[in-house]
């Protein structure tokens, strides 16, 4: 295979640049954003609507896929894409951020100070040693040993075209410390995972190009991010993910990618995991991230949420409003995806408040598609080498 990575357009005035990762199922052009898959499908939508409104690649989650159905069964018939009929690049996470938020809860609730429902049971269900994570099934309470070595296993068995090192995520409110022994266990778990990777002989594998990224943590300090991201890229992967605390807030968040894109290589693409709103997305792009995942848009869309571009830059509009009762518009005026070319907000604001689940579908298609355009749009920008102009349209205020 080419280079994993290869930089085919830079902006002048930011660190954006466009390129294509290279895989086995095929080429994906960045900066991209990637539907989640979290069960092996996007929510409510399907592999043809999903290709056939500009996805790339798709997200799998390894945590939720070793427990239900079981990478054995996936791998049996032939890998995750033959599985899901999804003929695309597919992405899959280690499961580590699943197993910790057990114990941790969602980061927003971490940031707000809220611990999660049945707190003194979930945090029962999850001990980490220096060798392995061992946690319950939500499931059905069976117990389970996550080593560095048995995540790479399930994302072989997944057969996905790029796979994450397993790590250790820290709880937000984590010192400095902890964070960093954190780190260092991270460090060694990534080392296990490039040792597994390479020893699997690769005629048993679903798929034998697979793609190996490590993963960058150190929290919000500037020493720690900076001493990952420099060991992280000297270890020999493929691409670079950014993880761990990113912060309490989005200024935070640009914080912690501006203090660690500095020290990652060029020639290695740069993925910001779970990251998906419109702003986010320009706001990595301009400080040098590359791929993007989030299961925002078809969760908005189960919500009764649409995105829209509108000029107070909210981004969403809420379907059940009284005001789109005779509202014979579509979601979105210019958007080419099949709801707005096919039916009103009247229609849809009917369909979510009649409980009917055709809006939900069509809700989280529209969604999805609104990020992928929004995203093929930037890569255009960066291509003729205008992406400030595109990054002011958006946002309302200069580049930089």
């Amino acid at each position: 295979m080419p280079p994993a990575f290869q930089i085919t357009a830079r902006d002048s005035a930011s660190c954006a640049r466009a390129g294509v990762v290279t895989t086995a199922h095929g080429p994906v052009m960045t900066p991209v954003f990637m539907p989640v898959g979290t069960r092996g499908t996007v929510k409510s939508l399907t592999p043809h609507e999903l290709r056939d409104h500009g996805a790339q690649i798709i997200l799998g989650n390894t945590y939720h896929l070793y427990l239900q159905p079981g990478h054995e069964l996936i791998a049996r018939r032939g890998g995750l894409h033959h599985f899901m009929a999804w003929d695309g690049p597919i992405l899959t996470d280690s499961g580590g951020f699943q197993v910790f938020s057990l114990v941790y809860g969602g980061i927003a609730d971490e940031i707000k100070g809220r611990r999660p429902q049945h707190a003194e049971r979930l945090t029962d269900m999850v001990r980490v040693t220096e060798d392995a994570v061992i946690f319950k099934s939500y499931l059905d309470g069976s117990r389970h040993v996550f080593t560095p070595e048995r995540s790479i296993q399930v994302q072989h068995g997944i057969g996905a075209d790029i796979m994450v090192c397993f790590d250790e995520l820290p709880p937000f409110r984590a010192g400095y410390d902890y964070t960093a022994q954190s780190m260092e266990r991270t460090h060694r778990w990534a080392a296990r995972c490039l040792a597994a990777h390479h020893e699997r002989p690769r005629a048993t594998l679903p798929n034998r190009d697979q793609l190996l990224f490590g993963i960058v943590h150190g929290g919000v300090f500037p020493a720690l991010r900076q001493a990952s991201a420099e060991h992280i890229s000297s270890m020999g992967f493929d691409g670079i993910c950014i993880g761990g605390s990113l912060g309490a807030d989005k200024p935070q968040m640009y914080d912690v990618v501006a203090m660690t894109v500095p020290h990652l290589p060029e020639n290695l693409a740069r993925h910001l995991l779970g990251v998906g709103d419109v702003d986010d997305l320009f706001e990595g792009v301009a400080r040098g991230i590359d791929m993007f995942d989030c299961v925002s848009p078809t969760r908005l869309g189960r919500h009764g949420t649409a995105l829209v571009r509108d000029p107070a830059r909210r981004w969403k509009l809420n379907v059940s409003n009284a005001a789109l009762r005779e509202d014979d518009g579509p979601l979105q005026s210019d958007c080419p995806c099949y709801t707005c070319r096919t039916f009103s907000r009247a229609y849809i604001h009917y369909l979510y408040r009649a409980k009917e689940l055709l809006a939900i579908r069509l809700l989280s298609l529209h969604n999805v598609a609104f990020l992928l355009n929004l995203m093929a749009e930037v890569r255009q920008a960066l291509a003729e080498g205008r992406f400030a102009d595109c990054y002011a349209a958006w946002l309302g205020k200069p580049l930089g």
